[in-house]
C-alpha cells in the first residue's frame, strides 16, 4: 500500500462505512460515485487530512481531482507534504 493510503482508507472506513466493508473499496474507486461521501463528508475528510498530516488545504483544492478516491487523496497528501517540507509552514 502506498504511503498515506492506509491512514486515509482507515478514516473512510471508520467515518463513512462505520468500520465495515473497507475491503470492498478499491483505491481507485470514486467515493462520490459510490455514494460513500457527500459534501459534509468532504469537509470532514479535509479536516482529518489537515490535522493528521499537518497540511493546509485551500478551498480551490477541494475538487474531485484531489479528493475523489483513496488513491487520489493519498497522491494529493503526498504532494502537499512534499511542498510543505520544502517551504516550511507558509501558505500559498
Amino acid at each position: 500500500m502506498q504511503p498515506f493510503e492506509s491512514e486515509v482508507r482507515q478514516f473512510v472506513i471508520d467515518s463513512f462505512l462505520f468500520g465495515e466493508g473497507g475491503d470492498e473499496i478499491a483505491a481507485s474507486d470514486s467515493l462520490l460515485e459510490k455514494g460513500l461521501i457527500d459534501s459534509t463528508g468532504i469537509l470532514e475528510l479535509v479536516g482529518f487530512l489537515q490535522r493528521t498530516f499537518e497540511i493546509k488545504i485551500d478551498d480551490r483544492e477541494i475538487i474531485p481531482a484531489n479528493l475523489d478516491s483513496i488513491q487520489k487523496i493519498a497522491a494529493f497528501v503526498r504532494q502537499k507534504v512534499g511542498d510543505a517540507g520544502g517551504q516550511g509552514n507558509q501558505s500559498n
